[in-house]
């Protein structure tokens, strides 16, 4: 199975999305191992970087491939004689200045926080940064503002918003999907109906919500509140595979539907962990709209989008008017709307528009750098701007306190917002977010009076998207840091008490979607004889240093300024949470290791076909048998072709892994409900033979039965077939009914 899809599928499922950081990029898991790059642009001298991007060699030249509505073209053709580079990524505004250096602080850091970013040298740090990023990334535009002190200080663009034609973005005029941004504007909406007095905060959601909408018991006496919808800890496991986003627009559904016939099942009691969910935030979408009386798009265009002034922020999608669901997006904002892209070695590829309207107040909205500058100056002014309240002081302080204390580094929730840990012991909050093709994230920090956003339209933006932020805080009022941090004699003493297997809460738990995010959550924790602590997933890995005393078991990372969390009990870790903390990490049994499953399929293949083998070379003496011989043989020649029929039909369906649009769009896919029923089909077989195990080994006079060779071949064939279907049905890969 390609890592790519679930590389991919980490940073998707992180919202609609926070890509994030989501499983795979969560845990630690961005390789930053080399030096940052030399910028394109003049930039002053580093501090130590916040991200250490990882060069990875020179650029090929790109091109651009459109395969959803025609054959490959070139957006710059090449010239028959020469060979071409591409050029450094276009901006829209003139020439970056070269800057003089600004004196440190006492502490270190280059300005105190009452101090101004000087305008000059900020763009000329992001440009850098950024071009650097593009260029190593691959990634076809970007979206910048950054705001203080009530003032826009940088907004900008960068790239194409189109490739064909070329069409460059326009922080004042492209609009971005910002993914799971949208939740904050949701979650605004939320507060306001709170100090209205029209929803209780800590009242059970089900008051706010039809009949047919309310959420099910499942077996959980506590009901869910409006507050564990705000912190993610309401208890859903997290489904998205085959209905979060759409390609086809006759398949969106109004959001009522969509809830209705979505609804995942309750893993954990509310309150118990947080671990993000999408269906919470459209539930608390639903409830506003049920409590006003407004469709949800109409309510956050009245309450927000229009007091503020957001005339290029929207909700809505473009497509045809249909019956039950929002009026489609103006064609004057539709133009406007950048392409999403994917890189693929023979260049760029563009995707077709992603519907999240079915899941609108979870992650439908597009904006502009220039919109989300205004709203960034909205959060810092506590919910006032330009004379004009859109939230209240009860909200602006939900805003601004975090629901639940988390470990120094290790994020929270503030009702809603994400409360991040930044360098030099900033805190700001704000949000992340993802679609299939778009990858944004927007902080504000009040202490220093500033918001950073960014939004990128290529599959590849999540490093640098992710990572600005802090890199501005850390380049402009952090000290600065030596890295690598050195290892810990005393953790490499005590290796066992964090080395192991540990799988995230954030993902289904039933059916084939539970086999995937088993693949994709699983996270390898262990310490090397430096005493660092070495996590791997998604084929990336990031090494950790203890920070303060190991019966805390809190690490920070030895290159950057991350941090984990692990959960102790007995001297020993049962968990773990990241930074991001959008889910919680569980020690998990050696069954749950994709290597033992891939060990398993191996030798499962090897048995089947040396079992197919065995028919067409086995003389004449060697096909003696009893007649229960006989049927077992017939039993294990059928498992042989059921299991190499689903490990091929498995491979049929991981090929096309590669993009993740193909396992969003089109799941679960022909090819892996066959392989599982093939599957399940041969488990079954499989416990048969295990009861003729024995009068197998019985047999009858030797010149009528099995020789003792063929005899343990058998056992052994049926150990293996038993060991594989066990942990197959452990995964979930036996229930091709429950896609």
């Amino acid at each position: 199975m390609r890592s790519t899809f679930f590389a991919v599928l980490a940073g998707i499922l992180a919202a609609v999305g926070s890509p994030l950081t989501a499983a795979a990029q969560e845990a630690g898991t961005s390789a930053v191992d080399a030096p940052a790059a030399t910028p394109a642009a003049p930039a002053p001298p580093p501090a130590a970087p916040y991200v250490a991007p990882n060069p990875r060699g020179p650029i090929p030249y790109v091109t651009y491939k459109r395969r959803v509505q025609g054959p490959t073209t070139t957006a710059r053709p090449q010239s028959a004689t020469t060979a071409r580079t591409p050029a450094a990524p276009q901006i829209v505004t003139g020439a970056t200045p070269t800057v003089a250096a600004l004196p440190t602080t006492a502490s270190g850091a280059r300005l105190a926080p009452g101090q101004t970013l000087p305008p000059a040298e900020l763009e000329s740090f992001v440009d850098g940064v950024v071009r650097e990023a593009m260029a190593r990334e691959h990634i076809a535009g970007a979206a910048i503002s950054v705001v203080q002190n009530g003032q826009i200080v940088l907004k900008k663009g960068y790239g194409f918003a189109d490739l064909s034609p070329n069409r460059r973005v326009d922080p004042d005029k492209t609009l971005f999907r910002i993914g799971s941004i949208s939740k904050t504007f949701t979650w605004i909406a939320l507060m306001n109906e709170v100090e209205a007095g029209r929803i209780r905060i800590d009242g059970p959601v089900n008051l706010y919500l039809p009949e047919r909408l309310q959420i099910r018991d499942q077996g959980f006496h506590t009901p869910i509140r409006v507050i564990n919808l705000m912190d993610h800890s309401a208890g859903f496991e997290d489904r998205a595979l085959g209905h979060l986003f759409e390609r086809r627009f006759e398949r969106v559904r109004p959001l009522a539907e969509y809830l209705r016939q979505e609804r995942p099942r309750r893993v954990n009691a509310p309150g118990e962990i947080a671990s993000y969910s999408n269906y919470g935030a459209a539930i608390a979408g639903q409830a506003l709209n049920y409590v006003s009386g407004k469709p949800f798009e109409q309510l956050i265009e009245e309450e927000i989008l229009r007091p503020l002034a957001l005339s290029r922020t929207t909700f809505r999608e473009p497509h045809p008017a249909k019956p039950g669901l929002p009026a489609p997006m103006s064609a004057a904002l539709a133009r406007d709307l950048s392409e999403g892209y994917r890189w693929t070695p023979e260049g760029y590829e563009a995707r077709p528009f992603e519907f999240i309207e079915q899941v609108a107040p979870a992650g439908s909205a597009s904006s502009t750098a220039s919109d989300m500058a205004r709203y960034m100056l909205l959060l810092l002014g506590q919910g006032k701007l330009d004379g004009v309240t859109v939230y209240g002081p009860k909200a602006a302080l939900a805003f601004r306190t975090p629901l639940r204390r988390t470990p120094a580094g290790i994020n929270g929730w503030r009702h809603g917002f994400i409360d991040y840990g930044l360098p030099g012991g900033y805190r700001g909050f704000g949000h992340e977010g993802a679609t299939l093709s778009f990858i944004s994230n927007m902080v504000v920090v009040p202490t220093l009076n500033m918001g950073v956003f960014i939004s990128t339209n290529t599959d590849t933006g999540g490093e640098l998207a992710n990572g600005l932020a802090g890199q501005v805080v850390q380049q402009f009022y952090a000290a600065p840091a030596v890295f690598p941090r050195p290892g810990s004699k005393d953790l490499a003493a005590q290796a066992k008490t964090f080395s192991g297997y540990y799988v995230g809460s954030r993902r289904a738990h039933g059916g084939l979607e539970k086999f995937v995010g088993l693949f994709l959550n699983g996270v390898d924790v262990r310490v090397n004889n430096e005493g660092r602590l070495i996590t791997s997933a998604g084929g990336k890995v990031r090494t950790w240093v203890p920070d303060g005393d190991l019966d805390q078991g809190v690490f920070i990372a030895a290159d950057g300024h991350e941090r984990l969390a692990f959960q102790m009990r007995n001297g020993r870790s049962v968990g773990f949470r990241d930074a991001m903390n959008a889910q919680t990490f569980e020690r998990s049994g050696f069954w749950s290791r994709p290597v033992v499953l891939a060990v398993l399929a191996g030798l499962s293949a090897v048995a089947a076909a040396a079992t197919l083998g065995g028919v067409l070379l086995r003389n004449r003496r060697e096909h003696r048998e009893t007649p229960v011989q006989g049927r077992a043989s017939v039993i294990q020649n059928t498992q042989a072709v059921l299991w190499l029929s689903a490990l091929a039909l498995f491979l049929t369906w991981a090929a096309r892994t590669s993009d993740i649009a193909n396992v969003m769009y089109g799941w679960p896919g022909g090819s892996l409900v066959i392989a599982s029923a093939c599957s399940l089909v041969a488990s079954g077989l499989t416990g048969l033979s295990l009861i003729l195990l024995p009068a197998i080994w019985r047999g009858g006079r030797r010149v009528d039965s099995w020789t003792a060779l063929r005899k343990v071949a058998f056992t052994v064939t049926t150990l293996i077939y038993s060991a594989f279907s066990l942990t197959l049905g452990l995964w979930g890969g036996l229930t091709p009914w429950g896609g």
